[in-house]
């Protein structure tokens, strides 16, 4: 039992102080590459991969960048922009795009000075100062930094490696970029466990990506299941979730269809709500699942010339200027006020028949239903014509019928 302990303390001191960071890259270094082996997805998760790969990056040398602009820039889209923004503002977006456009050509398509560089670096990683490949690329990347070595070259030697190594199958932009934002003198052991921690974190977030792109595929296909057999639909997610971007033509080459019949189908995706077209152009259309759609919001449609109108920038039209005053200021708009009635001539109508008809005007029934003076003037002209047919007082069987005339009531005798 002694012997035991004492052999347990020897390989524990015998560790390296980066032992548990170095399990922890090489198991998610592992698990990544087992998910990638042969996976369907591998096109589209090396393009989103990139993206954030380029991201970070730029975030540890101090620069902010939006990677769905960079895949705009790729793409030779145009950027959104509002047009509230000043001129410095919009400069700053484009050094950004442009930031992130030259680390994406590093690690993707270097040019020739700086393939020369990326070959430089790669001979400083061959060297091995430790029998671990992953412990003597973090020793060499710090000595790297220390001597005064540029960030880009040792990033895209390191991808590289990865695959020289055959620790991935895959050209994954693994450079534990984190681990960068730390000076590199600060300390040897300090700095490596830094860096084997910040490569086990990026691999396990592109594992999650590589997951994500398999639920949103997944997704897609269940959408569009219950078609007829003969249907290309669940093809075409295939390869939309395959290709980061496709247009029609190239969909129509890969599935032996029509264009017109892979624009019908993509359109008919777009409108439930499967895909996405990210150019907002008529021709040339790029196409691309539903998580792409922070692309599509960042682009903006390509300025096409009005019918009609001369080529060139249009001429400036001066304002002929006015001569004179300013107009007067229109009076305030007042509330319209109805007229009042004036019921001067019926009042003295009414007067005029009351005299005439005499004392007999008190012998009227005025009842209490009667209040308008246009009632009041008909009963007192049924009154009066009442008394010239000699009747000294209206009888009690006069009613108001619904002609609206004065007529003596049948039973009345009149």
């Amino acid at each position: 039992m002694r012997d035991g302990s004492s052999a347990a303390d020897s390989l524990s001191l015998s560790l390296p102080p980066c032992a548990g960071a170095l399990e922890e890259a090489a198991g998610t270094i592992a698990r990544l590459d087992q998910a990638l082996d042969a996976h369907p997805l591998a096109p589209a998760f090396l393009y989103r991969a990139r993206l954030d790969a380029v991201r970070r990056q730029a975030t540890a040398d101090g620069a902010a960048i939006d990677p769905w602009h960079l895949a705009a820039t790729l793409e030779g889209l145009r950027l959104r922009m509002d047009h509230a923004l000043h001129i410095v503002d919009r400069g700053a977006i484009f050094a950004a795009a442009r930031t992130a456009f030259g680390l994406h050509q590093w690690i993707t398509t270097p040019d020739f000075d700086q393939e020369g560089e990326v070959q430089t670096a790669e001979r400083h990683l061959a060297v091995r100062p430790s029998s671990s490949k992953l412990l003597s690329a973090a020793v060499q990347v710090r000595r790297w930094l220390e001597m005064g070595g540029t960030r880009p070259p040792i990033r895209a030697a390191l991808i590289r490696l990865w695959g020289t190594h055959r620790l991935l199958r895959l050209p994954v932009p693994l450079t534990g970029p984190r681990a960068l934002l730390a000076d590199p003198a600060g300390g040897s052991a300090a700095w490596e466990d830094r860096f084997l921690g910040a490569l086990a974190r990026e691999a396990r977030d592109f594992h999650q990506m590589l997951l994500d792109l398999e639920r949103g595929w997944l997704a897609a296909r269940a959408r569009v299941a219950g078609r007829r057999s003969t249907s290309r639909a669940a093809a075409a997610v295939d390869v939309l979730a395959a290709a980061p971007l496709l247009s029609a033509t190239s969909l129509a080459a890969m599935l032996g269809m029509s264009v017109k019949g892979a624009t019908g189908l993509l359109d008919s995706f777009v409108a439930d709500g499967i895909v996405v077209e990210v150019t907002h152009r008529a021709k040339r259309r790029l196409f691309g699942l539903a998580g792409l759609a922070p692309l599509r919001d960042g682009t903006t449609a390509p300025r096409r010339p009005q019918p009609g109108r001369p080529r060139g920038r249009p001429r400036r039209i001066e304002a002929d200027p006015v001569d004179g005053p300013p107009p007067a200021s229109l009076p305030p708009i007042s509330r319209f006020e109805r007229p009042a009635i004036d019921y001067g001539a019926l009042e003295a109508a009414v007067a005029q028949c009351e005299q005439r008809i005499g004392p007999d005007a008190r012998s009227v029934d005025f009842r209490p239903n009667f209040r308008t003076n246009r009632e009041r003037l008909m009963r007192l002209t049924v009154a009066v014509q009442w008394q010239n047919v000699g009747r000294a007082e209206l009888p009690g069987d006069i009613h108001w019928n619904q002609t609206r005339i004065w007529r003596p009531h049948p039973a009345g005798g009149g």
